[in-house]
């Protein structure tokens, strides 16, 4: 979509929320009513228009410096944050409003039918109830502080997940071997690098065996991890950093001035997988192999329902023994739902992120919930169907909106186990 397209919309969200301001102003004024104080309520009435309609100016007005040439930056993320937080905010307000406003509705029009007399000058409608405004206020603290959380502290708050993992014709030696797996760190949206280091010391200190990273590692341009390279350079393993593309790493999502830009861009950030230490796999295999014992690594490009699809999974298994014990680094994990679970070659486990869980969702007392379930069957954890199994990455980073709440940031440890008969 180009610039124009892109302003288009920005405007026609904006007029919904000046829409909405309107509508809360007006619930927040019966809500200061009986206060007694005038300045007081001069204060949180036009102080309340002033910051959200501030915050809407903001976000316009940040947009007008965006380029589809760079993409989204920092700051970009920030406006867009701040701009859905205050719209989300007044959606929850409204709601409760607009139930209150429907009931003096239907009381006026029952009391009209039924013959209610009025007195002159009373109005048709009841006055709006103070304690509805009330429950609106309470209500739509919840969002507020919420996403407040998710951008000031939620997008850093990193979480490692182990998983176990048992397999029947695991090769003995390989019995509590240990994956660290990093995905979706897309470097160009990061705004705090001692915090991004605090993600990276939790990643060092589980000391696994192997190391791998599924993919996006930035937004749009290998220069957005440059500032970062020195820092992830520091996960090492006793078998290797291996790593994978995702969607983002193509720059198929900013325009460049021409295709040959774009493929130096590419050809750049492959560089810099090498710089990090990580042996990229570009639909090829590795061999790892303990007390004589092997099992095969194997890599492929993206491939995604709805995404590039360039990843060629038969070129990747190309001398891989039908018999191995084989581990796929692939970045979407609809590659698994649509490819690996049905392949007749067997591959035992499928390492994959790409959906970042939303960044929003709950995860908490047996209750499992994000709007990304919507898009997708596996998104976050582990699956498995046909003896195959699946690994999803919920990211170490977040793109777009600059915050994570309930879906926060990942380092995954797998242990891979022999089960035993």
């Amino acid at each position: 979509m180009h610039r124009g397209g892109f302003f288009r919309i920005f405007l026609i969200m904006a007029a919904i929320t000046l829409l909405l301001d309107v509508y809360v102003f007006f619930g927040l004024r019966t809500f200061v009513r009986d206060w007694q104080s005038q300045r007081l309520k001069r204060v949180v009435l036009w102080g309340y228009l002033l910051i959200s309609v501030g915050v809407t100016a903001l976000f316009l007005l940040g947009f007008g410096s965006y380029s589809t040439a760079k993409g989204m930056t920092p700051f970009h993320e920030w406006m867009l944050s701040l701009f859905i937080t205050f719209l989300i905010t007044k959606i929850f307000f409204a709601l409760v409003l607009v139930i209150g406003d429907l009931g003096r509705l239907f009381y006026g029009v029952g009391d009209r039918l039924i013959g209610g007399e009025k007195k002159a000058g009373e109005p048709f409608f009841p006055a709006r109830r103070k304690f509805i405004s009330e429950i609106a206020i309470l209500v739509a603290a919840v969002p507020f502080t919420g996403f407040f959380y998710a951008m000031f502290k939620g997008k850093y708050d990193y979480k490692l997940h182990k998983e176990t993992l048992y397999f029947d014709d695991l090769p003995d030696a390989f019995d509590g071997f240990t994956i660290t797996q990093l995905s979706d760190i897309h470097s160009g949206s990061f705004d705090n690098t001692d915090a991004v280091q605090r993600g990276i010391d939790l990643a060092k200190a589980q000391k696994s065996d192997l190391f791998v990273f599924t993919g996006d590692l930035v937004n749009n341009a290998a220069w957005e991890i440059e500032p970062y390279l020195e820092r992830f350079s520091q996960l090492k393993a006793p078998y290797g950093q291996f790593s994978i593309l995702g969607n983002h790493d193509y720059g198929d999502y900013i325009i460049w001035d021409s295709e040959d830009e774009k493929a130096a861009n590419l050809e750049k950030l492959k560089q810099h997988h090498k710089a990090l230490g990580y042996r990229l796999l570009l639909d090829e295999n590795v061999v790892l192999e303990k007390n004589g014992q092997k099992i095969s690594l194997i890599g492929v490009q993206n491939w995604g329902r709805g995404f590039i699809q360039i990843g060629d999974l038969d070129k990747a298994l190309t001398g891989v023994d039908k018999d191995a014990f084989k581990i796929l680094l692939s970045h979407d994990p609809t590659h698994w739902e649509e490819k690996v679970r049905y392949d007749p070659t067997k591959i035992h486990l499928t390492l994959a992120g790409h959906t970042h869980g939303a960044q929003f969702g709950v995860e908490a007392a047996g209750l499992r919930w994000s709007p990304v379930q919507y898009r997708y069957y596996d998104w976050a954890g582990p699956a498995g169907q046909n003896g195959r199994q699946l690994y999803v990455n919920r990211g170490f980073g977040f793109l777009a909106f600059s915050g994570r709440l309930g879906i926060w940031p990942e380092v995954t440890v797998i242990t891979l186990k022999k089960k035993v008969a």
